[in-house]
C-alpha cells in the first residue's frame, strides 16, 4: 500500500474516531439540556398522564445507554432519526437548510480565500510599506470584533442608516433556488468574509516574509531569475503550505459559525434551525446538527493534512 494511502487511512480512522467520541459527548450534553421534551412538545397545560405517555412513545423512558446506542446505530445505518416536534425525518427538515447554510458557506470561502491569499502575499511582499501597514492595522481590527458586531455594522451601513442597497433580513423564498436570491447572501456572506480573512492574511503575511528571506529563495535571485519567477514558483507555493492548516480550521469555523450569522440576518440554514431545535427542546435535530458540523471539521482538517503533503516536496518525498 502507497505511504499517502496508509495516512489517509491512519486519519480517516483517526477521525472516525473523533466522531464517535464527539457522539457520546453531544448526547450526553443533550441528555443533561434542563427540563423535558415531552412536556415542551405537549406545553405548560399537559398532565402528568398525558407527559408519561409521551415519553414512552419517544423512547425517553428508556435507560440512556439503550438511547444512545440506538441512535448510533440508525446514524450509522444512513438514518439520522425523525424530530420530536415535527414529527417527521430530520433529512426532510433540514434539507432546504444545509443547502442554504452550503451556499453562505461557499460564497464565503470563494471569496475569503482567494482575497486573504492575495492580501497576504502581497503585504509580506510589501513589508513596512504604506499597503502592510493599512493591511495589518486594518486586519488587526477586523480581527478583534465578533462576527455579530461585524454583521450589525455592515447593516447599519449597507441595508438602514447609511445606504439601504441590500436587505437588512435575509428572507429566502423556500419555493425557489438558492441561487436565485444571491441579494439575500450579500450581508451574511460578507459578515462571514470579514470575520475568518484577517487570519489568514496575517498567518500568509508572517509565512511570506520567512519565505522571502530564506536561502532558496536568495540563491533564485542570485541565478538571475526574474522576480514574478521566483515569486510564483519559490516563494508562494511554500508560504501557502503554513496557511493551509489555518484555512482549513477557517473553513470549519464558517460551517459552525453561521449559528451567530443566520440568526442575526434570519437566514434559514442549519444555524437558525439549531437555535430552534434548543429553544424546543428538539433533542434528535440538536445531535444531527452538531455531529454534522463536527464532521466537517474532521473532514476539512483531513483535507487540509493530504493537500499539506501533496503541496511540501520535503513532505511528499519522505514517503517514497
Amino acid at each position: 500500500m502507497p505511504p499517502l494511502a496508509k495516512i489517509i487511512l491512519r486519519r480517516l480512522a483517526l477521525g472516525l474516531l473523533t466522531l464517535l467520541l464527539v457522539s457520546v459527548l453531544v448526547f450526553a450534553a443533550t441528555q443533561a439540556l434542563p427540563g423535558d421534551t415531552a412536556s415542551a412538545i405537549l406545553g405548560r397545560s399537559a398532565t402528568p398522564e398525558r407527559v408519561k405517555a409521551v415519553r414512552e412513545r419517544l423512547g425517553l423512558d428508556r435507560p440512556a445507554t439503550s438511547q444512545y446506542f440506538t441512535w448510533l446505530g440508525g446514524i450509522v445505518r444512513g438514518d439520522v432519526g425523525d424530530s420530536l416536534v415535527a414529527e417527521q425525518p430530520i433529512s426532510q427538515l433540514l434539507g432546504g437548510r444545509v443547502v442554504n447554510s452550503a451556499a453562505l458557506v461557499l460564497v464565503a470561502a470563494l471569496i475569503s480565500i482567494p482575497l486573504s491569499i492575495l492580501i497576504g502575499s502581497l503585504s509580506g511582499l510589501l513589508r513596512d510599506r504604506w499597503f502592510d501597514s493599512a493591511t495589518s492595522l486594518g486586519s488587526l481590527a477586523l480581527a478583534a470584533l465578533p462576527e455579530f458586531v461585524i454583521g450589525i455594522l455592515l447593516i447599519m451601513l449597507l441595508a438602514t442608516q447609511v445606504v439601504h442597497v441590500f436587505p437588512a433580513v435575509s428572507r429566502v423564498n423556500p419555493n425557489e433556488p438558492i441561487w436565485s436570491q444571491m441579494n439575500m447572501l450579500v450581508l451574511p456572506a460578507l459578515t462571514l468574509v470579514l470575520a475568518v480573512a484577517p487570519y489568514i492574511v496575517r498567518i500568509l503575511r508572517a509565512s511570506m516574509i520567512e519565505v522571502l528571506e530564506s536561502e532558496y529563495v536568495q540563491m533564485a535571485r542570485l541565478k538571475g531569475m526574474p522576480e514574478r519567477i521566483v515569486l510564483q514558483r519559490h516563494a508562494l507555493p511554500n508560504a501557502v503550505i503554513p496557511a493551509i492548516q489555518v484555512i482549513a480550521l477557517n473553513l470549519a469555523w464558517l460551517a459552525g459559525g453561521v449559528v451567530v450569522v443566520e440568526y442575526l440576518f434570519n437566514y434559514p440554514g442549519i444555524g437558525s434551525g439549531l437555535i430552534d431545535a434548543v429553544a424546543n427542546r428538539d433533542v434528535p435535530v440538536i445531535q444531527a446538527i452538531v455531529l454534522l458540523i463536527a464532521s466537517l471539521y474532521v473532514g476539512f482538517n483531513l483535507i487540509a493534512d493530504i493537500l499539506t503533503i501533496l503541496v511540501s516536496p520535503r513532505l511528499r518525498t519522505g514517503l517514497q
